[in-house]
């Protein structure tokens, strides 16, 4: 056991079976989780965590295991849409900066513009911009998570440009086009999919901020920020379960990726990955 801890590729392998095993029981799971599994029932509303209800029901009497379970689904959705595109437009934007000048000052400009302002209101201001709901939520949140990638790619590809095999392709009279597509694209496919994963987790985390603060999701979606916003109401009553169960397995989904995110940027570098 000891031995095991002390092996980091033998602990990522492990956390990424863990995380795709939840992620796959959320998502086959929600795919028959039907609205009838969490209607409301005003004769067993407020029912506390019980063998029939293990989360317990809602002021609606809604079935709280399905409702998060559904609402789990929604928030990866959005949370894993919003990475991908954010994380892509980090790529094409450090590329690109990297290779010329002019577009750099643009694009550091707007990195820095973009980071000069907290994540959250940027979030909120776009999502309203854009009408809320699902696709004001998933651009807003994309919009807003490519600079700090966009700068560790950029840095990449400065750095890949001094080597002499991208010398040797731009005298041989490739395009710089042509370089960053077929030289510098697989150098910097690492820091793109750890990117991705550590983007993941902020990425949910921000969809169920702006919702629970009501300024994402409609109310009627079942979702995660909109459980907990509702669950404020009435915690205070002694009503815990009603934040308790999913604001716990929203924590430990976004603890295991960024964990998950931590330990493969480890295994990148050759003086840890050993350890």
């Amino acid at each position: 056991m000891k031995r095991f801890l002390n092996n980091r590729r033998k602990k990522t392998r492990f956390l990424v079976y863990i995380l795709s095993g939840i992620i796959a029981c959320i998502y086959l799971g929600g795919m028959f989780v039907s609205e009838s599994m969490y209607e409301a029932n005003f004769q067993i509303k407020n029912t506390a965590p019980s063998l029939n209800h293990l989360f317990g029901t809602d002021f609606l009497g809604r079935d709280m295991l399905f409702r998060t379970w559904k609402g789990l689904c929604t928030s990866l959705t959005v949370g894993f849409c919003a990475a991908c595109i954010s994380a892509c437009i980090a790529l094409v934007f450090g590329i690109i900066a990297g290779l010329w000048k002019t577009a750099d000052r643009v694009i550091s400009w707007l990195t820095d513009l973009f980071l000069a302002i907290p994540h959250l209101i940027l979030v909120i201001l776009i999502s309203i911009a854009l009408g809320k709901g699902t696709v004001g939520v998933l651009i807003g949140v994309a919009f807003t998570h490519w600079p700090s990638l966009t700068r560790i790619i950029r840095a990449e590809v400065l750095s890949l440009k001094q080597r002499p095999f991208i010398e040797s392709a731009a005298k041989f009279g490739q395009s710089k086009w042509s370089i960053g597509k077929k030289h510098l694209m697989p150098h910097v496919l690492p820091q793109f999919i750890i990117g991705t994963l550590v983007i993941f987790p902020h990425a949910i985390l921000h969809e169920s901020s702006i919702t629970f603060l009501g300024f994402g999701l409609a109310p009627e979606q079942p979702a995660i920020g909109i459980i907990l916003s509702e669950s404020l109401k009435y915690i205070t009553s002694g009503y815990w379960w009603l934040a308790l169960f999913p604001g716990t397995i929203l924590i430990l989904i976004i603890l295991l990726f960024d964990t998950l995110g931590e330990q493969i940027s480890k295994l990148q570098n050759p003086k840890k990955a050993r350890e």
